[in-house]
């Protein structure tokens, strides 16, 4: 393409996009129904997994349960289907491909390659605040979160370079929550999620296919500002907003 007629596409996409992102704004999103629809969700047996799986059990999905804890496990599948939701569950260690293809075999067969077959299907990562910004002294916290929003972008790409627009995805992005992972956690960035409000805004995200879900959602100019202060700046701002904890202590009791 000539280079002058690709500038004069590329600002007429960029002032339509601006007035479709308006219209977006100011109208009430449409949500999709999931009733009936497969609903697989990992680490199901307590916390943030727990949570969206009764969530989906309230819309009638049918949810597949995977986590490697049984009786964490067996009480949510109980919770979902007293919801009138159906359920299936199986003990799966997602840090073992064996295990993982072994429980896809008798319930979905195949994740990725079915909705690519289908072009329909939505994929949610679960990221974290830590995904995008840094904290001291969670090096490898940090850089498993921000692997995880590199797949989410690499994978909505690819689908989109195939034309697969029919399968949607998400990535949740919330700072702390209560969860027992971290002790005594604090910022002056607002008080500390609770699971049921990170799934609430999580569940928006999924029904009206959004692709970034921040929490709270001020986090994304928090991104921008990132981006446009000079070093010098940010790193003030980073001492204002004074995060700290006292150990990262891994899942709690009460996740």
């Amino acid at each position: 393409m000539n280079p002058a007629l690709g500038l004069l596409v590329f600002l007429g996409t960029l002032l339509y996009a601006y007035a479709e992102a308006l219209v977006k704004l100011l109208l009430p999103a449409k949500r999709k129904a999931v009733r009936g629809e497969l609903v697989l969700v990992t680490g199901a047996a307590r916390g943030l997994g727990r949570a969206t799986a009764r969530e989906f059990a309230r819309r009638q999905s049918r949810l597949v349960l995977w986590d490697v804890e049984a009786h964490g496990l067996k009480e949510t599948a109980t919770e979902c289907e007293g919801l009138g939701a159906t359920v299936h569950t199986f003990v799966v260690d997602c840090s073992k491909r064996e295990e993982i293809y072994s429980a896809a075999e008798k319930t979905t067969r195949a994740f990725l390659p079915t909705m690519m077959k289908n072009n329909h299907g939505h994929i949610v990562t679960v990221a974290s605040a830590a995904g995008q910004f840094v904290t001291s002294f969670m090096v490898a916290y940090c850089a498993s979160k921000f692997a995880a929003v590199g797949f989410h972008k690499a994978l909505t790409e690819e689908l989109s370079s195939l034309g697969k627009d029919g399968i949607k995805t998400t990535c949740l992005c919330p700072v702390f929550m209560n969860t027992g992972f971290v002790k005594n956690p604090s910022t002056r960035l607002g008080k500390i999620l609770e699971v049921d409000e990170v799934v609430k805004a999580l569940m928006e995200g999924i029904l009206t296919n959004q692709k970034m879900v921040f929490v709270p959602p001020q986090l994304s100019f928090a991104l921008l500002s990132e981006m446009l202060i000079p070093e010098r700046a940010s790193n003030v701002l980073k001492k204002l907003t004074d995060v700290k904890f006292d150990a990262v202590v891994g899942h709690g009791s009460n996740q």
